[in-house]
Parts: C-alpha cells; structure tokens; sequence
C-alpha cells in the first residue's frame, strides 16, 4: 500500500480553495495511553482538524517544550512503541479519513529501519513524515524510501535559517514546508508575532509548496492571525495541555473538541 502523500495535497489546496488556512493538530502517541491517545486524535479529527501529527514520543525531545515533554513521558513509561505509533496512524486515518502524519526525531527512524519505517507507515495509511533535527544534506536514503512508499517529507524552517537553507529545504521537501513561528522549543505563547510572517514570505520566494505555521499558536485569535499569510496552522501543546489539564479523560476530551472547534473557526476567519 503507498501512503497518502496525494491526500495531504489534497486537503491543503481544499482548503486554499475555501479561502482559508487548513488546521492541522498534534498529539503525541501513546498519550495518556495508547487507547486513549488513538481516541483524542480521533476526537480533534472530527471537532475541525482537517490533518493531524502523531508525535512518536522521544525520551529527549530537543525542540518540544515542557507540555510535550510531559505527555512524552506520560506515554513513554506506558511503554509505547513504534508499532503503537503506526496503530495509531491507522486508526485515525481509517475513522476519519483524513490525511495522518508521524512527526518524529530521526534516531527511532534510523534504529527501526528506514526502509522498514517508511513502508509500515505506508500501509498504516499515513501521510508522511515531519522530521525537525534531519539534516537536508543527510536526508537523500530517507527521501528515497518516502517517495517510494507515496510519503510526504516534511522539513522544519526556522527564523534565522539563511535563504540557502530555505532553498534546499524547499527543493528537498514534499508535502508542505513547516514554519517555525518562533526562534526556541514548542509551547504556547501569548503572542505569535511578525517573525512568522517574514519567514513565510521568505519560503514563498523559493517554493511553490504549501507553508504550515506552528510553535505558540493556543487560541482562535491566534490562528485567524496566523491564517491570513499561511497555507496551514499547525496547534500542538495548547491541545496537549488540555488534556494533561483536564480532570478525565472524557473531560480531556471535551476540552480538546471544544478547542480545536474554536481553532477551526479562527482559521476560517480570513474569508
């Protein structure tokens, strides 16, 4: 089976059709439990996430913050694996079907087989791969086997990279190019600001693909800021910390809907 690279860009020019920003989720997998984490993405699917990151929990995550850093090792002492994350890819993406991507730093990649990586995320219906710390220049075996398997590439673009850094990310990624809204690790903020719209404007001289914007992004106002220059709004901590807030799962659950409702709307706010 090859992945869905095809209905990841699908969606994303769906949504450019509707004159709006397409708003992708994350969560970690595994989190609070493998059952339980299936459920909450499933849960910000179907509340107004048109795509979802499944984060594949890293004992020593370098670029997420204290919120993810939690969740991780919520899920890590529950013992997940990659098999529990590909579970998970599979099904969220056979309940809803929409477009599911793994994001992931490279080492798990590497030590679980690349090859064997990209074509067990394949058949479990994914959309492809974020991949933060891969270096460009380091990333041709992978990229191989992602396009292979019908896998989107998809790198990370911070503020201070240099317009030749931008280039080789935009000539070697597939799929959409990840914004970096911030300088730093993940987390909400209570403000994103003219950063990410200069970086967007820089990807926009030296590529046609879609630009997706996260890190700090926690509520509507924030979204519908950041939707009137970006292709995607990418919400990941404010969702974790909805549920690692909540009393219960089912009021975790509760609270992540209501929230990707209000980032739904916020992303529509452009028309």
């Amino acid at each position: 089976m090859s992945g869905n690279i095809q209905l990841l860009t699908d969606t994303l020019a769906k949504a450019k059709q509707e004159n709006r920003a397409a708003l992708i989720g994350y969560l970690p997998a595994g989190f609070p439990t493998v059952d339980g984490g299936i459920a909450a993405i499933e849960t910000v699917l179907t509340s107004g996430a048109d795509i979802i990151e499944v984060g594949l929990p890293h004992s020593d995550p370098v670029l997420d913050g204290p919120v993810i850093q939690t969740a991780d090792d919520i899920a890590l002492r529950g013992g997940v694996r990659i098999a529990d994350v590909m579970r998970t890819v599979r099904a969220a993406y056979r309940s809803t079907g929409k477009p599911v991507l793994v994001m992931t730093y490279w080492n798990p990649v590497d030590r679980y087989g690349i090859e064997r990586f990209a074509a067990e995320l394949a058949d479990a219906g994914g959309a492809g791969c974020i991949l933060p710390d891969l270096p460009v220049q380091e990333s041709e075996e992978w990229r191989r086997h992602a396009a292979a398997h019908g896998l989107a590439t998809v790198f990370v673009a911070a503020p201070s990279s240099t317009t030749e850094r931008l280039d080789e990310i935009a000539r070697a990624g597939s799929g959409f190019i990840y914004a970096s809204a911030l300088m730093g690790v993940t987390g909400t903020r209570t403000s994103v600001g003219a950063t990410a719209g200069e970086l967007t404007r820089r990807l926009r001289s030296v590529t046609d693909l879609p630009i997706c914007v996260g890190i700090g992004i926690s509520d509507a106002a924030q979204a519908a800021a950041v939707a009137t220059f970006a292709d995607g709004v990418i919400v990941g901590s404010a969702l974790v910390k909805a549920m690692l807030d909540a009393p219960g799962a089912e009021a975790g659950h509760t609270a992540i809907a209501a929230l990707t409702a209000d980032l739904a709307t916020g992303v529509r706010a452009r028309g």
